[in-house]
C-alpha cells in the first residue's frame, strides 16, 4: 500500500502538477485550504505533509499557512510538515521551523529534491512512530495514545483489545474529559480497517438542521444555500470508522434514518434519489444517562441497543488517582515540547493538590489546568499558588477545589446579582474583560515571547480573534529583542 501524502495549495495547477509528479509513489490527498486539509488529516492521518503558506482567505500572507501548520500539528505532532511556499522571506522560514515544521522549500521546487526529501521524511516518521510504540510497550503505560496503570484503566485497554478486532457497534460511556475519542481511535487503530479513514462528528456542535447534510451528505439545490454537492461522513468514512461523539444530541426524527443505516447499510444524500452502501464499522459515545433518555422518550429505544452491543465505560479520573502522576509527567513533556518552554515538573505539595482534586473536567482539565500553570508559572516548578486549585473559602457549601474555574466564576457572579440591585450588565461584562482576559492574553503572550499563533493556540481562540482582542483591549505588544 501506498504511503499517504497530503498537499495543501490553494493553486489547482500546482495540485495537478504535484499529482502527476508524486502520484505514482504516494496515495495523495489534496486540498485547497485549511479546513479542508484538517478534515483529510484527521480522517487519514498521512505521516507527511506538504503545506503552502500562502492560503485563502489571505493568499498573500503566511499566517493562514502558520495557522493549519499549528493546527496539524497538534493534531498528530509525529507528522512531518514541509513548507512549499513562495513566502520565502526568512522571518517566514524561521517562523515555520519554529512552530514545528520539518523542512522548508521555495517555489518552484525541484522535482527530484522534492522526491529525495519526501522519501527522508516518510522514513523518519517511520523511525519515530516505532520508537514510541516500542518505549510505550516496555513501559507498559500507553496504550494508543491513551495512558495508565490503574486496574480501572487497564480494564478499558483489555476490552479495547477484545472489541477492536470485530466489526460490531460499540457505545463509549463516559463523563466529559475522560478520553471517549482516544478511546475510539485506538479501536479503530487496533481493527481490520486501521488503513481506512477515522471520521469523527460530534452531534451536538452542529445545528439540527445541518446535522442531517454533515451525516449524509446533500445534492447541489437541496437546500437554500445548498451550491454544490456534499460529501458527508458516512461516504468519507467508507471502508473505515464513523465516531458519533455525544450522539444522544441527535434529534429523534433522524435517529429513524440512523437506524435505517445500522439495520440495512444504506442511505441516501439529503436531496438525493441514489442510495448508497454504507461500508462502515460504528462508534459511538455520550456522556448522557440513555436509559433515562429513552424511558423520557428522547432517544430510540431500538436505537440505543443497536449502538450498545458492546458498552465500554471509561472510569473519571477521581476513580484512577493512581494514574495522575504518571499523567502530569506526560502533560508536562508535552507542554515544553509544543510551546517552546521549560518545566521541570510540579513541587510535591502542588502534586498532592492535583492528586487531591476531583476534576470534573477530568483529563482534559487536568492537561488545561497544567498548561495554564505552566504559562504563568515563574519559574522552571510549579507550585500550588500556580493552580487555581487551592482550598479557598467558598461563597457556596461547595470547597472551591471542587469547582472547576468556569463553576468558581460562575458562583462569584451568582453573589455578586444577589447583592447588587440594577446590575449593569454592559459595565459588569466590559469590567470582567478589562481585568480578567486582558492579563491573561498579556501573560500569555509575555511567555510566548510575542508569538501570537502559540499564543492563540494556547489561548484556545482563532489567530485573527487573537488580534482582533488585541486592538480592541489596547494590548501593547512588546518587541522582543533579537
Amino acid at each position: 500500500m501506498k504511503p499517504k501524502l497530503l498537499i495543501v495549495d490553494d493553486d489547482e495547477v500546482i495540485r495537478t502538477q504535484m499529482k502527476m509528479a508524486l502520484g505514482q509513489d504516494y496515495d495523495l490527498l489534496l486540498a485547497a485550504d485549511r479546513p479542508s486539509a484538517v478534515e483529510h488529516f484527521r480522517a487519514a492521518k498521512p505521516a507527511v505533509v506538504l503545506l503552502d503558506l500562502g492560503l485563502p482567505p489571505h493568499a498573500g500572507d503566511p499566517e493562514e499557512g502558520l495557522a493549519a501548520l499549528s493546527e496539524l500539528l497538534g493534531i498528530d505532532r509525529l507528522a512531518k510538515v514541509v513548507i512549499i511556499s513562495g513566502q520565502g522571506e526568512k522571518k517566514n522560514v524561521l517562523q515555520a521551523i519554529g512552530a514545528g515544521a520539518y523542512d522548508f522549500l521555495d517555489k518552484p521546487a525541484d522535482v527530484e529534491e522534492l522526491k529525495l526529501l519526501l522519501k527522508r521524511c516518510f522514513y523518519v516518521a517511520q523511525l519515530e512512530r516505532e520508537f514510541h510504540e516500542v518505549q510505550n510497550l516496555l513501559q507498559g503505560q500507553g496504550f494508543e495514545g491513551m495512558l495508565g496503570t490503574s486496574p480501572q484503566i487497564q480494564k478499558v485497554f483489555d476490552t479495547i483489545r477484545k472489541v477492536a478486532t470485530t466489526d460490531a457497534p460499540v457505545l463509549i460511556l463516559g463523563e466529559s474529559g475522560t478520553g471517549k475519542e482516544l478511546a475510539a481511535r485506538a479501536i479503530h487503530l487496533r481493527s481490520a480497517r486501521k488503513d481506512g479513514p477515522f471520521v469523527a462528528i460530534n452531534c451536538s456542535a452542529i445545528p439540527e438542521t445541518l446535522l442531517e447534510s454533515e451525516l449524509f451528505g446533500h445534492e447541489k439545490g437541496a437546500f437554500t444555500g445548498a451550491l454544490d454537492r456534499r460529501l458527508g461522513k458516512f461516504e468519507l468514512a467508507d471502508s473505515g470508522t464513523l465516531f458519533l461523539d455525544e450522539v444522544g444530541d441527535i434529534p429523534l426524527d433522524l435517529q429513524t434514518k440512523l437506524l435505517r443505516v445500522l439495520q440495512d447499510h444504506e442511505y441516501s444524500r439529503v436531496g438525493g434519489r441514489d442510495v448508497m452502501k454504507a461500508d462502515v464499522r460504528i462508534l459511538a459515545a455520550t456522556n448522557q444517562d440513555l436509559d433515562k433518555a429513552v424511558k423520557e422518550k428522547r432517544f430510540r429505544e431500538d436505537l440505543y441497543f443497536r449502538l450498545k452491543v458492546i458498552p465500554i465505560y471509561l472510569p473519571p479520573l477521581r476513580e484512577r488517582r493512581g494514574d495522575i502522576p504518571l499523567l502530569i509527567g506526560y502533560f508536562v513533556d508535552k507542554i515544553n515540547r509544543e510551546m517552546g518552554i521549560q518545566i521541570s515538573g510540579v513541587s510535591p505539595e502542588a502534586q498532592k493538590l492535583l492528586e487531591e482534586h476531583t476534576w470534573p473536567g477530568n483529563v482534559r482539565e487536568l492537561e488545561n489546568t497544567l498548561i495554564r500553570a505552566a504559562v504563568l508559572s515563574s519559574g522552571p516548578i510549579m507550585f500550588p499558588k500556580d493552580f487555581t486549585l487551592q482550598n479557598k473559602p467558598a461563597t457556596t457549601t461547595l470547597e472551591v477545589d471542587q469547582l472547576s474555574l468556569e463553576e468558581i466564576i460562575r458562583h462569584k457572579l451568582e453573589d455578586y446579582f444577589r447583592r447588587t440591585e440594577g446590575v449593569d450588565v454592559d459595565n459588569l461584562y466590559s469590567l470582567v474583560i478589562e481585568r480578567v482576559e486582558r492579563p491573561l492574553i498579556e501573560l500569555t503572550l509575555k511567555k510566548t515571547k510575542g508569538n501570537q499563533i502559540r499564543a492563540a493556540q494556547i489561548l484556545g481562540i482563532n489567530r485573527n480573534t487573537l488580534r482582533k482582542k488585541i486592538t480592541d483591549l489596547r494590548i501593547e505588544l512588546k518587541k522582543e529583542p533579537s
